[in-house]
Order: structure tokens, then C-alpha cells, then sequence
């Protein structure tokens, strides 16, 4: 099989089965392991795969940055806001994460609700300033362009000193073996330090997110108490994570 044919059939290999094991087919096809994950690195390299121990998974498309990560799946993002909007009730005490789809959460919530909102986003606490009843609080610390978050160890240090009902935490992938990934090693950390921080976490996935992995891990789904997605509820990831005991709430 020429090289160009192989590329193909990884591809739709992923597209087909949302993971490649790389011994499986090395000897469906014939050749070495070795040949495969050549295969893979170039495809990985091409940004068409997330390289994993023993293969690959398809690639999340939301580790693009910030301004392009607006236009994707908006109408997805307000199904997965509306939801997310609904679990913080009157009183309560919120840590939003940053990213696009924590923003259509800021967005979502009543203008008159009393609440405290809790975020290492400038541009979620600036979305909040027209909400005369929500208390904010803005964790400090070096700014990570990619994602208009904060991060590194000040803002880690700042929000292990807070503590909050709830957590509403965005990945840019949700893959039932891989767990809950993102593309930056210090916005991992950071995310894990808010959801520390909070009794219950809930992860806003977008259906683009869905089946997909970034590089670095930031969650098992054992710390975590379920899943917001606008996934189709059948779908076979969506099937195989409450399998595991996740909880899925579906936004349609």
C-alpha cells in the first residue's frame, strides 16, 4: 500500500472508529508499527491527529485561539450556556472558567440574579459588569493570550484561596479513554486548581469537542460531576462516557 493510501485509511479509520491503535493496523495492513506511527507523526504534524500511547484520536478543532475560536459552533456554545446558566441558583457561588463558551455561560445569566462569580477571565469579568447583583472576583496572575485567561503559579495560588458551589469548567476535548484535555500544560493546572476549589464541576463540551483530545490531560472523570454537551444523545462517545457513570446533561 503506497503511502498516500495509507494516509487515507488512517483518516478514515478516525472518522470511522474516533481512535487509531497502531498495532491493530500494522497487522491489518501488513507492515511494521514503526511504519504507522511515521504515518502518525505526519499526520500529527499536519495538525489531522492527537498522538497517543499506543496511536492517535482525532483532533480537537478547539485549539485554534481566541478570536477564531468565536465562530466556531457558536449555536452549539448558547445550547451548552443556556444549560450551564440554569445550575447556579440564587446565592450561589460560581468559578467560570474562560474561553468562548464560558462567555456565552456570563451572558446567559439573568441580569438581576445575586450571585458571586468567580474567574481568572478579564473578559468575563467584563461581561458581568452590567449584572448589578453578581459579586465578581478576578484571579490575578500572567495572562495567557491564547485563551484571555490567567495562569501560572500567582493565579494557582490565588485560586486555591477561594472556594465556591460550583464550577463551570471548558476543555477543548471530551474523550471517554483519553479524559478531559486541553492544549496548554499551565491552563491545565490552572483549570484543575478552580475545580479543586468548587463542589461540584461541570464541563462545557460543545459537540465539536466530543470524541476528540488535546495534548495535556486535565481532569479524570472521576473528579468531575458530569458533562453540558448539545451532542447528539445517542452518539457513541456521549453512550460510551455513561457508561463510565458520567452524567450527561443534554442541551438541544
Amino acid at each position: 500500500m503506497l503511502a498516500a493510501e495509507r494516509r487515507d485509511h488512517l483518516l478514515g479509520l478516525l472518522a470511522r472508529e474516533g481512535k487509531i491503535v497502531a498495532k491493530e493496523v500494522a497487522a491489518e495492513l501488513g507492515i511494521s508499527e514503526d511504519s504507522v506511527r511515521r504515518d502518525l507523526r505526519d499526520l500529527a504534524a499536519e495538525g489531522l491527529c492527537q498522538r497517543v500511547y499506543g496511536g492517535a484520536l482525532p483532533v480537537s478543532p478547539a485549539v485554534v485561539d481566541y478570536a477564531a475560536r468565536q465562530t466556531v459552533a457558536p449555536d452549539g456554545k448558547q445550547k451548552v450556556a443556556s444549560v450551564a446558566a440554569g445550575l447556579v441558583g440564587p446565592g450561589g457561588a460560581l468559578i467560570l472558567d474562560g474561553g468562548t463558551t464560558a462567555l456565552a455561560v456570563a451572558r446567559a445569566l439573568p441580569q438581576d440574579l445575586a450571585c458571586t462569580v468567580i474567574t481568572h477571565s478579564p473578559t468575563i469579568a467584563a461581561a458581568l459588569l452590567g449584572h448589578p447583583r453578581a459579586e465578581l472576583f478576578l484571579l490575578g496572575g500572567r495572562v495567557f493570550k491564547h485563551s484571555a485567561v490567567t495562569c501560572g503559579a500567582a493565579a494557582v495560588e490565588a485560586a486555591q484561596n477561594v472556594s465556591a458551589d460550583l464550577c463551570l469548567l471548558g476543555v477543548t476535548g471530551v474523550h471517554p479513554e483519553a479524559g478531559l484535555t486541553t492544549g496548554d500544560a499551565e491552563e491545565a493546572a490552572m483549570k484543575r486548581a478552580l475545580s479543586a476549589r468548587a463542589a461540584d464541576t461541570y464541563i462545557l463540551a460543545s459537540s465539536e469537542k466530543i470524541g476528540t483530545a488535546s495534548r495535556f490531560r486535565v481532569l479524570p472523570w472521576q473528579e468531575v460531576s458530569g458533562v453540558i454537551t448539545d451532542a447528539d444523545p445517542h452518539d457513541a462517545v456521549v453512550d460510551r462516557l455513561r457508561t463510565l457513570g458520567v452524567e450527561v446533561l443534554t442541551a438541544g
